[in-house]
């Protein structure tokens, strides 16, 4: 909106002109988005509070989580108001893929939003079932694979990190293959959501690296340099890919230990569809198991637990899964296990860094 209001007066005045730099309404977009989340967060954390949106405390989790009974969740919506009101504020609306992230915030955030709201308002144990909530995250991302395959010039080639001459072509099949990814970064980033911080701290990590990987594609001359695929008009992703982070800065301030309030499925479902949709439009997908490689862990040490449980007639991999209830168990102080967790996160963001001249 203040691109499209701004921009056109640069030709009286020329300090306007710095509004055609995707760099510049980045770095604002993530500020603006901050500032949205910092301002309202005592206000939500008391209408919550207020409306009885409490933490749901399994019984059968750590002993020490049973002192978070009673902390204000959906805090997502402070993530997803800020993010889309940023974006709205400083994107280029004429950009198709932009259209595509909001869809998928909002999209994803809404089923994460009934999945909340029947959990802790109409106090059901479990919300949405289960088959309910990846029939809606599937239908959702079935939508955005197609929206992004008839996009024009999109490419449906595969990039593989550091084989920059093996980028098998799926055809129709990407749509498959898009939604997957963001259904499954959906669902890693909510099981990742367990401590205070532990999630939202990858998110402002990941986001931050994608907001370079975007940048870059969007970019002919500088995609062509490092080959990397150059997809037109990726680089406006990469202001989206702010409002994440900055949107994430601003809740980790009421998020950081001890929390004030959580984010919910409402946050964590459409923080992590929004991670898969960036991988996917920027031809980054494969590159995601290490941007957001913490998130794969913890979803790894799930899946390996449920397996393992059922194929020895109850044996264990780990004390308590997902994989911090683990360290937890261990004997680990929740700080303790938050930073060391986001420490692994920024190692594997810089890896995949690297991938930008290793290929």
């Amino acid at each position: 909106m203040l691109y499209h209001l701004l921009y056109p007066l640069h030709t009286t005045l020329s300090v306007f002109n710095v509004f055609r730099y995707i760099t510049f309404r980045t770095i604002y977009a993530s500020l603006t988005a901050f500032f949205i989340c910092f301002l309202l967060g005592p206000w939500i954390i008391r209408k919550l509070s207020g409306l009885q949106v409490q933490q749901y405390i399994r019984d059968d989790g750590p002993e020490s989580h049973l002192s978070k009974a009673g902390t204000p969740t959906m805090g997502g919506l402070l993530i997803v108001f800020s993010s889309v009101v940023s974006t709205l504020l400083w994107s280029d609306l004429t950009n198709y893929f932009v259209w595509i992230m909001l869809f998928v915030i909002t999209g994803y955030g809404l089923v994460g939003f009934v999945d909340d709201y029947l959990m802790q308002v109409k106090k059901r144990s479990k919300g949405l079932s289960v088959r309910k909530k990846l029939g809606l995250q599937f239908a959702l991302a079935l939508i955005v694979g197609l929206l992004v395959y008839a996009s024009p010039d999109f490419s449906t080639q595969v990039t593989i990190p550091f084989l920059k001459k093996l980028s098998p072509d799926l055809g129709w099949g990407y749509i498959i293959f898009a939604a997957f990814v963001i259904v499954a970064a959906s669902n890693a980033v909510n099981l990742t959501d367990g401590l205070d911080g532990l999630a939202i701290g990858p998110v402002i990590i990941a986001a931050a690296t994608y907001m370079i990987f975007a940048y870059v594609a969007g970019h002919i001359k500088i995609s062509d340099y490092l080959q990397i695929n150059y997809v037109a008009g990726s680089g406006e992703v990469a202001i989206i890919c702010g409002t994440l982070a900055g949107a994430g800065m601003g809740f980790l301030w009421f998020n950081a230990y001890p929390a004030q309030i959580f984010m919910g499925d409402v946050g964590s479902l459409s923080l992590g569809a929004a991670l898969g949709t960036i991988a996917v439009i920027t031809k980054q997908e494969i590159l995601l198991m290490l941007v957001g490689g913490l998130f794969v862990i913890e979803a790894l040490s799930v899946i390996f637990q449920v397996s393992f449980f059922k194929m020895t007639s109850g044996r264990r991999i780990f004390r308590m899964a997902p994989l911090h209830h683990h360290f937890e168990l261990k004997g680990w102080p929740e700080p303790k296990v938050i930073v060391r967790f986001w420490i692994i996160a920024i190692a594997l963001a810089l890896i995949a860094m690297s991938t930008l001249k290793l290929r």
